[in-house]
């Protein structure tokens, strides 16, 4: 089946990886039975690779459900869309929603999926962050003219979605990558290592993702080595992550630091790619 250049992300995700598909897409291996994205955030590396068979995960609920609602109801979710008003008012009246816990049950999985598209695409710099509480914290973004539906990659995603056999979970990384078979391609893209106090970005799920969990994903990709599974892996170029990931493949590549309040520490920054095969 050829592939649908309109399938791409429908999300601005933090640590998208649109920007690196030049690095990353060479490194992919020929043949695999099975895709596996444990992290997949906008899947950048998904729709451009278009698998037939893939396991697609995110720790983030919320994300998970635009999937699915996306393949489930396409059409629903650009209706809604449509109806949705670029000013701060209709902004923070969305945005508020899920403050009251009980009220949030009640919607539908079009209303929550359309909820976090619209905000995304009108908040500041695009980001998704909540606070303690798991409440969307990030302010309106003043943005004259935000492309709040693009039709066609809606409807493109939806339809590659249905026509592929493509599982969303939403679990810990870990027990999805227990249910792998040894033709199986992963490709990790963690939260990154933390570069400087300055530059973290916190809030895409409740927890954080520390250097003990750094550590441990590490163990997860040793495992993955002694099972034979092929892994391909993104993280910060930082001295801890080079050392982790010292006993594998390493290569450094530039990336553009998209995510920064102060614009003039926005630039190229140095990332990893890792794995366990030439």
């Amino acid at each position: 089946m050829s592939k649908n250049s309109r399938v791409s992300p429908v999300l601005k995700w933090v640590g998208g990886k649109r920007q690196l598909l030049p690095s990353l897409l060479p490194l992919v291996p020929d043949t695999y039975t099975t895709y596996c994205e444990p992290f997949v955030g906008g899947g950048a590396l998904l729709f451009s690779i278009q698998p037939k068979h893939a396991i697609i995960n995110d720790v983030n609920e919320e994300l998970i459900n635009i999937y699915k609602t996306v393949r489930d109801d396409v059409e629903g979710v650009i209706s809604a869309l449509k109806e949705c008003k670029n000013t701060p008012e209709f902004f923070y009246e969305i945005r508020s929603l899920d403050r009251d816990i009980e009220k949030y049950a009640t919607l539908s999985n079009v209303e929550r999926a359309v909820r976090i598209i619209y905000l995304n695409k009108t908040c500041f710099n695009g980001l998704y962050r909540v606070n303690r509480k798991g409440a969307f914290n990030v302010p309106f973004g003043s943005y004259k003219k935000p492309r709040i539906v693009d039709e066609d990659t809606l409807r493109a995603v939806s339809e590659y979605f249905q026509e592929n056999e493509i599982i969303f979970c939403n679990k810990n990384y870990r027990d999805v990558l227990k249910q792998l078979s040894s033709e199986s391609f992963v490709y990790l893209d963690p939260p990154y290592d933390i570069v400087s106090k300055t530059s973290s970005f916190v809030g895409y799920a409740k927890g954080g993702f520390d250097r003990d969990k750094q550590v441990q994903l590490r163990d997860a990709c040793v495992s993955l080595t002694k099972k034979g599974i092929k892994f391909m892996l993104s993280n910060s170029a930082t001295d801890f992550i080079k050392e982790l990931y010292s006993d594998f493949d390493i290569k450094i590549v530039k990336a553009n630091r998209a995510v920064n309040s102060d614009g003039s520490k926005r630039g190229k920054v140095e990332e990893v790619i890792v794995r366990n095969y030439d």
